[in-house]
């Protein structure tokens, strides 16, 4: 089953297994360089199915680092297409994007020169749903307005119309990781007493609003889909049971899949991210509850994934570190399960 295609929409997969977005944090003014290409070209020709481009700022404060992928002006799309291109002529892989705001986790050092740590120099003004500092060596966010709420959504709005305008096959909406629209659903970051904090429908609303303008833009013959956060892993963080409301919003608005995450709205949580196919506990449970695709990541190597996927717990399987680490491991498994078809002409005689 793992192994075998599965359509969505008019997009056929050729197997279950995605590459993560995986952040490189060498974007040059927000553009690809000539690592992005290096870096993608080797995944494309990994065998998975679907690669998915890392995580792709809609504004210019949406930034994680100075050194992040954006897709908010025409420069930004006009580079990005000529990497699709090059990525689509080398192979025939379908190729997707994830977009995301970064809010008060914006305005961060690059991971191997500070992890976790937020800039001394050139820094900029972070945003949030409520003045609430990431932790305490981060520094204290500006609440949005009503207003800027708006804007932020139009942002998404237009980053998915340039993305569709570029021609990858799917757009993943990032509500997970600690970023802004995890910000806003997560009740340990969202203090207000607005429309947009409170209660669950309220904390809810900024991600649904980004949901429908995005799905109002992007064809309904491609893939659409959010990474959303199962669990905070901390005691008054969001529960599976928050997530199983967004889920079935999204449902409504007519996403294809979710991919079920969990932890990083604080630095440190309950999270424990040695222990194998840690998020599957909550994917499994909400695939139960939805018609939707479901996906994970997550420390699932081959055999787990294998037997996830036969039992029905979940629908697809994102692996990022291992492609890395070993980049050929699935060219291996797919010869060995007679899909030589799925492996460049040219490795096929060093199997």
């Amino acid at each position: 089953m793992l192994l075998k295609p599965i359509k969505i929409n008019k997009i056929i997969l050729k197997n279950k297994i995605v590459v993560s977005p995986m952040c490189q944090y060498s974007a040059k003014k927000g553009s690809p360089s000539f690592w992005h290409y290096e870096h993608l070209k080797k995944l494309s020709n990994s065998g998975a199915a679907l690669l998915m481009i890392e995580s792709t700022a809609v504004s210019k404060i949406g930034r994680i680092t100075h050194n992040d992928l954006c897709l908010y002006n025409n420069t930004h799309e006009k580079n990005l297409k000529k990497l699709f291109k090059f990525l689509k002529i080398n192979n025939a892989q379908n190729i997707g994007i994830q977009i995301s705001h970064s809010g008060r986790k914006g305005s961060a050092e690059i991971p191997w020169v500070r992890r976790n740590n937020p800039l001394n120099k050139n820094k900029w003004n972070t945003v949030s749903a409520s003045a609430i500092k990431k932790d305490k060596n981060w520094p204290t966010p500006k609440a949005l307005t009503i207003k800027e709420i708006k804007n932020i959504s139009n942002q998404f709005e237009q980053c998915a119309k340039k993305a569709k305008r570029i021609g990858f096959d799917c757009l993943e909406i990032h509500m997970a990781h600690g970023y802004l629209l995890h910000q806003f659903f997560s009740n340990i970051s969202n203090k207000r007493k607005d429309l947009y904090g409170g209660n669950l429908i309220n904390r809810t609303r900024l991600l649904i609003e980004v949901a429908s303008k995005v799905r109002s833009q992007w064809p309904k013959s491609r893939i659409l889909g959010a990474r959303i956060t199962g669990s905070d892993r901390l005691e008054k963080g969001i529960k599976p049971k928050d997530a199983y409301y967004l889920v079935k919003e999204l449902e409504k608005v007519g996403f294809d899949y979710i991919c079920v995450s969990s932890g990083g709205i604080k630095t440190k949580t309950k999270l424990n991210i040695k222990k194998d196919c840690y998020n599957v506990d909550i994917a499994r449970n909400i695939k139960k509850k939805t018609s939707l695709l479901v996906r994970c990541s997550g420390r699932i190597d081959y055999n787990h994934a294998t037997k996830l996927i036969n039992s029905k717990k979940i629908d697809l399987i994102c692996v990022g570190r291992e492609f890395i680490k070993n980049p050929n491991w699935l060219i291996k498994v797919l010869k060995d399960n007679g899909k030589d078809k799925i492996i460049p002409n040219q490795y096929k005689r060093c199997f």
